[in-house]
């Protein structure tokens, strides 16, 4: 169910909220996506050739489309998998070349895929895309090369695993964010004033990021404190801040918290509770000791399914909201999808009962009924199989209003995707933005659908 643009999958009342946290990087801090990851893709490309990949590699160019949300890579073959809710694959590709369904079959014995096996890796923040397209490139640039010396695919993954964490930590990525704010960081007065706003119904906010203290002064200093109105700074809007969180490991460990003087960003060992200011490190049970509620209280919104969302509901037991960007795109492109989706609906129902019809005249002539029409079994399967190839082009062409590649995030076919799963299954409420979900009332009440079972659906 839907409050304007805010998806509930739990009822959640927000007057019985007394504290809201947030992750800042792409959640209070929104970048343009496009442009940070294209910025990462040279980046890990950058350092790839530091590490004795071939110098031919630098004329791959970055392509947007060829990687989204919720997918999985297959480290051992070289493959990119799509899968439904229950990790079944619906789409793959090697390199950025489809795997046609017989081939897929040849290499997955089993199409049910166990995330626990280290061969996975799950593309579930927006900082992944680029690993995920290049990944992709350079599996091609692997087959298409065999005179260079390339390492295996699953030593490409880990490769350029290790460079991302690089990137982050080296400055190799921040430091051009840094330099030109505009081009990668977004402004939104709206959702600074909606802050305010809900600090007027005694809402407390907090951040928990892992970035650095001097990252996030320059990202809130920039986003933030320019457009309050009735705060000085971001200092005195947020009660806590905790920068190098270090989650997901924030919220199962037992970490100390250092005090950082926001004059010069020096740190002291603090101990007990925590009073209002900035801090390193520490964990989640502390801080939520210190705020003298339960977890149910706590309301964080983040936009990565594990570090933010997961790991609360299993460890924490506070209130989850995610924030997924892609769902401004995906609303949109359902609109246009409406007349794709009614012509698929309208050859469905004409299939429908002739497969009906097929399969009681297969059964009986099965059980040896001499009294079936062997032309009308051959009349029925070329009606339906005509009906199929009048139904594949518009599914085809369906799935490219998302994305060309891949489809929906959301929907794999008719099946949920591993992603929506995950959101639906750990994820209070979603939203494309943490706009949408400012601009409702702070006193807003969420309440779940009904959802039916099978069985109740009659």
């Amino acid at each position: 169910m839907s409050y304007g643009d805010i998806f509930v999958n739990r009822t959640l009342n927000l007057r019985k909220i007394k504290y809201i946290g947030f992750d800042m990087d792409h959640t209070l801090v929104r970048y343009h996506s496009h442009n940070f990851e294209k910025l990462a893709h040279r980046v890990l490309i950058e350092k790839l050739i530091k590490k004795k990949y071939p110098q031919q590699i630098s004329t791959i160019k970055f392509d947007f489309q060829k990687a989204i949300r919720g997918l999985v890579i297959d480290k051992k073959n070289g493959n990119i998998l799509k899968l439904s809710r229950w990790g079944a694959i619906r789409g793959s590709y090697h390199g950025t070349r489809r795997i046609d369904f017989e081939t897929q079959k040849e290499i997955y014995k089993s199409t049910y895929i166990d995330l626990r096996d280290q061969h996975y890796v799950a593309i579930d923040t927006s900082f992944s895309i680029a690993y995920a397209v290049l990944y992709t490139q350079l599996v091609d640039f692997k087959d298409a090369h065999k005179n260079l010396e390339m390492p295996d695919y699953e030593t490409i993954a880990i490769d350029l695993d290790a460079s991302l964490d690089q990137a982050h930590r080296d400055g190799s990525l921040k430091g051009p964010v840094k330099e030109n704010l505009d081009l990668y960081i977004q402004k939104s007065p709206e959702m600074v004033k909606a802050l305010e706003r809900y600090k007027k119904h005694d809402k407390k906010l907090f951040v928990v990021t892992n970035s650095d203290f001097t990252y996030t002064k320059l990202l809130l200093d920039y986003a933030i404190t320019p457009y309050l109105s009735e705060h000085k700074s971001w200092i005195e809007l947020f009660e806590f801040v905790v920068t190098l969180a270090k989650k997901p490991r924030f919220f199962w460990d037992d970490l100390d918290f250092y005090k950082i003087n926001v004059n010069d960003g020096t740190l002291q060992n603090y101990y007990g509770h925590l009073t209002q200011g900035v801090y390193q490190g520490g964990c989640a049970s502390t801080l939520t000791d210190s705020l003298k509620v339960s977890g149910d209280d706590i309301l964080y919104i983040g936009d990565h399914i594990y570090s933010d969302i997961l790991r609360i509901k299993k460890d924490c037991n506070w209130r989850t909201a995610l924030v997924v960007e892609e769902l401004d795109h995906e609303t949109d492109q359902l609109a246009k999808a409406r007349p794709l989706d009614q012509k698929i609906a309208i050859l469905m129902d004409q299939k429908e009962p002739l497969e009906e019809e097929l399969v009681e005249l297969q059964t009986r002539h099965r059980e040896h009924d001499k009294t079936v029409n062997q032309m009308r079994l051959d009349e029925l399967q070329k009606v339906i199989s005509d009906i199929d190839a009048q139904i594949a082009p518009l599914i085809v062409k369906r799935d490219e209003l998302f994305n060309l590649y891949w489809g929906e995030v959301m929907r794999t076919g008719n099946e949920e995707s591993y992603f929506a799963r995950q959101m639906q299954s750990f994820a209070c409420i979603y939203m494309s933005k943490i706009d949408n979900f400012l601009n409702c009332s702070p006193r807003s009440y969420y309440r779940a659908p009904r959802r039916l079972m099978p069985h109740e659906m009659y």
